[in-house]
């Protein structure tokens, strides 16, 4: 019996954890990170040249459609616009558009249309007529 305790304390020791190892971090050259921030991603067209003719309002995810306030001149069904904001970026040519759930082929000033959209919009972005 004296030989099983001693075997079973041999065990206990053996299976205490090994040192760990620090691990080195090495650090990333300032250069390269200020070569990263420093590219800044331009435009497609040029904005300021443009006339922004309305501001989206809402985005209706399931139906890809944005609600549009008309700010100046009009919108017409085959125009040609220019979507903008922080993260959108793109043109498109009008398809449809809705006035209270009914088609209309022009959308005047004051008025607050639905255009189907190929892409996400963003409540405050800026719509250019090309």
């Amino acid at each position: 019996m004296a030989k099983k305790k001693k075997v079973a304390k041999k065990v206990k020791a053996a299976k205490k954890p090994a040192k760990k190892i620090a691990k080195r971090t090495v650090k990333k050259s300032v250069k390269r990170t200020v070569k990263k921030s420093a590219k800044v991603k331009k435009s497609r067209l040029p904005v300021e040249s443009m006339v922004k003719i309305g501001e989206v309002t809402h985005y209706f995810p399931h139906v890809k459609a944005a609600a549009l306030l008309v700010l100046k001149d009009s919108i017409k069904v085959g125009d040609e616009i220019y979507l903008k904001g922080h993260t959108t970026d793109f043109k498109e040519k009008i398809k449809s558009m809705q006035l209270d759930c009914t088609p209309i082929q022009e959308g005047k000033k004051g008025q607050e249309i639905g255009l189907l959209v190929k892409k996400r919009v963003r409540i405050g972005d800026s719509v250019y007529k090309l």
